[in-house]
């Protein structure tokens, strides 16, 4: 470097002396060490502009010589570049003032960069612009800073102005300060309607503790909180169910507000609700289901552990099964309905009433027994009026058992356990009426549970037996006939009566096989003694209702006959009055049986319905006088009426008549002068086994044995 002066050949002004030391050092430094551009340009007529002056870092970045110093800017510069540059040093020319503007340039390694440039006007003593001095800066890393921020922050805006959840901006003290489009939709207002107000004003007041309580805890953890059910008020009044979410807005290190995040969830809210009505709910009726039962048992169980009492009652309607049967499955339904409209009656705070599921209801209340017991009578009184379905009149009645806690049980499953035995006692004492739980029902319940099992078993186990009633002819005081009469001895509980355990068989559909057994072991008996010599002998079988009207009685009975080679003749059928109200089905059965050749008879006859037309229309042999009749003959005048009228109608159409039930000899007497054909009872002979009938009936050799 020759001086600190760089001019070109023409050139003849001076900036600084030669002779400053000074000004060499300041020269040097701005030319070598200084890292911004540095330009010196003279200003001339036009206005033109002339280089004086430029720095290393000028050279390189501005891409000119040194050959450019002393020449014009329209000069060095391509044409386009100088149009672009001269505007911002006209303008400092015209304003008279500094003006600073940016540029993009080419670096000389080829990238592209960013400038800044401040353009100084050096004046004359008579402030005229002598010089411009620009001093241009590299802000390549400020602007792609500042792109990247802006990049960033646009990112963020399309996140937050794009997302269907509500964003909203909340300062410390809870204003909101911003509040994305979503936002202002969910919530029905503008933006300016929002900003600067209480986002607490928007959660109703029951609710705004809960928020307040979410949004501290986030201020002062930094954690992100949520809500699922909080709730926003719409501008239009209606409330909103939303899904809150808290986040801290964290800068430097500080936590300077809270973004609010909401997402509409009435929808999903209310389809809860709805799936949890339907799971709590009875669908036909609305009242409360079972599962909503058990829920609540244990809800009141643990509340009052401490303290008071709750009942519940467990409802059966009497007689629905058949009511349903009759109407058909809708018109039962209607039924039902009605019903528990008359029972929602009671739905109170203390009191709640559930559906378990058919004809069963059940009611929850919290109350002393004196109430428990005016509830139930209150229930009961609903039903003595009638139901209308179709223009027709129904009466339901109700059968109601009671279990209370704690004194009947201390668990959900005991109390229901308890109420369903107390009910199952009602039933079986006459319906339509209510009893409280007793301790001794559920070893009763226990008892049938346990004869149940035992009883499933007991064919497999040959534990059944027939025992033998002689039939007396009343006339000759002989024997013929024997009415056959099964016996349970349980290897594990002993001698079974047949009151307990024929009801049961019924109910679980175990006298079906038991029925066929008893039919077999007959037939079989029959065959025995006839090898025996004593042919001729009748045996009669009870045949229960639901045995007679299954589908294959009659092939069972005629593969009996043919399996032991009998006498058809020589087997009895007793049937009940019950077991024939149904004509349509009852008259094929006994037809078809009256052709295999078996005797027919009506037991119990003259207790149940239309006995008269029975005798009409079926093909009956004998008809069996039930012993509550024969019970009381000679004492009362109806009974032996009854009796006597029996007898002769019987004797007229050439039926046969067997009184049961005889116990003393002045009934035998009676009937016989009746003319009764035969009789059977204690007086003659208590049910016997087969060997004890060999033993003191055909002991002495004769085909017709005396037994009076």
């Amino acid at each position: 470097m020759v001086g600190p002066l760089r001019s070109n050949a023409k050139g003849n002004e001076k900036l600084i002396s030669d002779d400053s030391t000074v000004e060499s050092i300041i020269y040097n430094l701005i030319f070598n060490y200084v890292k911004h551009m540095v330009f010196v340009m003279k200003v001339e007529e036009g206005p033109r502009f002339q280089y004086l002056f430029v720095n290393e870092m000028g050279l390189i970045y501005a891409g000119i010589s040194e050959e450019a110093i002393g020449k014009s800017m329209e000069d060095v510069l391509p044409y386009e570049r100088y149009l672009e540059i001269k505007k911002a040093y006209d303008r400092v020319v015209l304003l008279n003032d500094s003006v600073t503007y940016s540029d993009q340039i080419m670096f000389p390694n080829g990238s592209m960069g960013y400038t800044e440039s401040l353009l100084t006007p050096v004046r004359d003593e008579h402030n005229k612009i002598k010089y411009i001095v620009a001093v241009t800066r590299d802000i390549t890393e400020l602007v792609e800073e500042r792109n990247r921020l802006i990049h960033a922050e646009q990112k963020y805006r399309s996140i937050v102005d794009h997302t269907l959840d509500g964003v909203f901006t909340i300062s410390l003290e809870g204003k909101i300060l911003e509040v994305n489009p979503s936002g202002q939709l969910l919530l029905g207002y503008a933006e300016k309607q929002m900003t600067q107000r209480s986002f607490f004003d928007l959660i109703p007041d029951a609710e705004v503790q809960k928020f307040i309580g979410l949004f501290q805890q986030t201020v002062e953890t930094g954690v992100a909180l949520e809500s699922l059910d909080c709730r926003l008020i719409h501008s239009k009044g209606y409330s909103i169910t939303t899904h809150i979410k808290t986040i801290p807005i964290v800068i430097n290190s500080k936590i300077e507000g809270v973004y609010v995040i909401t997402r509409d969830i009435s929808e999903q809210a209310k389809n809860a609700e709805t799936i949890k009505y339907m799971a709590f709910h009875d669908h036909l009726t609305g009242l409360y289901n079972r599962r909503a039962l058990l829920n609540d048992l244990e809800q009141l169980i643990k509340a009052n552990k401490n303290r008071g009492t709750f009942a519940l009652l467990s409802i059966d309607l009497d007689r629905f099964k058949y009511l349903n049967d009759t109407l058909g499955h809708l018109a039962g339904d209607q039924v039902l309905i009605q019903v528990a409209e008359r029972l929602s009656v009671f739905n109170k705070d203390n009191i709640k009433v559930y559906r378990q599921g058919g004809d069963e209801f059940s009611i929850l209340f919290e109350g002393s027994r004196k109430e428990i017991t005016l509830l139930a009578q209150k229930i009961l009184s609903l039903f003595t009026k009638s139901f209308y379905l179709h223009y027709q009149e129904y009466f339901i009645s109700p059968s109601i058992g009671i279990s209370i806690y704690p004194h009947d049980g201390k668990n959900a499953e005991t109390i229901i356990k308890n109420a369903d035995e107390a009910l199952f006692r009602v039933k079986e004492r006459g319906k339509a009426h209510f009893q409280f739980y007793r301790t001794e029902m559920n070893s009763v319940g226990a008892h049938i549970v346990s004869l149940e099992t035992h009883l499933r078993k007991a064919l497999a186990k040959d534990e059944f037996m027939l025992f033998y009633q002689p039939q007396v002819n009343l006339a000759t005081g002989k024997v013929k006939s024997f009415e056959a009469l099964i016996r349970w001895n349980s290897k594990e509980l002993g001698l079974i009566s047949p009151a307990d355990f024929i009801p049961l068989a019924e109910d679980t559909g175990l006298i079906i096989p038991i029925g066929n057994w008893v039919i077999d072991t007959a037939c079989k008996q029959i065959k025995k003694w006839s090898e025996l010599g004593k042919k001729g002998i009748k045996i009669a079988i009870n045949i229960s209702p639901k045995q007679f009207l299954q589908p294959k009685l009659v092939e069972t009975i005629k593969e009996s006959i043919r399996k032991y080679k009998i006498e058809p003749s020589l087997l009895e059928i007793e049937i009940t009055e019950g077991a024939m109200q149904d004509t349509a089905e009852t008259s094929p059965i006994l037809n078809s049986l009256k052709e295999l050749g078996v005797t027919i008879s009506i037991d119990d006859f003259g207790t149940g319905y239309s006995s008269l037309n029975y005798i009409k229309q079926f093909p009956i042999d004998v008809l069996k006088i039930d012993q509550s009749f024969v019970r009381d003959v000679i004492n009362n005048e109806k009974d032996a009426a009854i009796t006597t009228t029996i007898i002769h109608l019987a004797n007229s159409l050439g039926i046969e008549v067997v009184a049961e039930g005889i116990e003393d000899k002045e009934q035998a007497e009676f009937l016989m002068r009746a003319n009764c054909h035969k009789g059977q009872g204690y007086l003659f002979s208590r049910p016997i086994s087969a060997k004890d009938v060999e033993f003191k009936i055909f002991n002495n050799g004769n085909e017709e044995m005396v037994i009076f």
